[in-house]
């Protein structure tokens, strides 16, 4: 199974109309306020020193630049060839590597962790922005990655969030600058339910170690000027 093609055009279509630089679109917070604040969660339940870690959905490399200046060996993948053009511009050093990369392909999942080993995993608002046939197989791919030794941290946007952006998309004048683009690509968050994330974990035989809420922050700001900050649900899961 893979993402539909459908899915992977409209990526395509967003990245290839995103202008370049930090911040440039609506979820690209700067690292100090994203995986800064996910690291302080996730980094006391890694057990096992110098695994590689992937950064998947990375879109253009904001936060895979700064995993890198702390880990050894980071990989941003993205199914978005797009999206890999802005990582790599961005980092004409080669802190990370880029990988395209479509985490619902079970053999994909299988290749790229066949070649990594065991990983830690860091997924930022990717499982919500699926279509609903595409989670479970994500989640698989997940699973798969992290095998015996590793961990990944997993942030999603919550139920409350769908319809806090159903009304800024609704506000007079339309939605915000760097959310107009997310909807008119048709890859508007989708929704999904927080009491459904738990199956898909059980399902791909991951276990839970830790799990809280938090802001999703982004770049963007509503009329008044107050930045726009998403309700979000995080885990910290191993293969059980």
């Amino acid at each position: 199974m893979s993402v539909t093609s459908r899915y992977r055009e409209a990526w395509e279509g967003f990245w290839r109309e995103a202008p370049a630089g930090q911040g440039a679109v609506f979820w690209d917070a700067a690292p100090a306020v994203t995986a800064r604040v996910h690291l302080a969660l996730f980094e006391p339940h890694l057990t096992a020193p110098g695994l590689p870690l992937v950064d998947l959905g990375c879109g253009n490399g904001t936060q895979t630049r700064f995993l890198a200046d702390r880990y050894p060996r980071v990989v941003g993948a993205d199914l978005s060839a797009a999206a890999l053009d802005h990582a790599r511009l961005a980092d004409p050093a080669g802190q990370a590597s880029y990988r395209l990369f479509d985490a619902v392909e079970r053999a994909e999942a299988e290749m790229l962790h066949a070649e990594l080993g065991d990983a830690n995993v860091y997924v930022r608002g990717v499982l919500h922005q699926c279509e609903e046939g595409d989670r479970q197989s994500l989640v698989d791919g997940i699973a798969t990655l992290v095998g015996d030794r590793g961990r990944a941290f997993v942030v999603e946007p919550s139920e409350a969030a769908g319809a806090l952006l159903r009304g800024l998309a609704r506000e007079r004048g339309g939605p915000p600058a760097k959310l107009a683009p997310v909807f008119r690509h048709g890859i508007a968050p989708g929704e999904v339910a927080d009491a459904a994330v738990p199956g898909y974990l059980r399902a791909a035989g991951l276990v839970v170690l830790a799990e809280g809420g938090l802001p999703l922050v982004t770049t963007e700001c509503r009329a008044d000027g107050s930045a726009i900050e998403l309700p979000s649900r995080w885990v910290v899961v191993r293969r059980g």
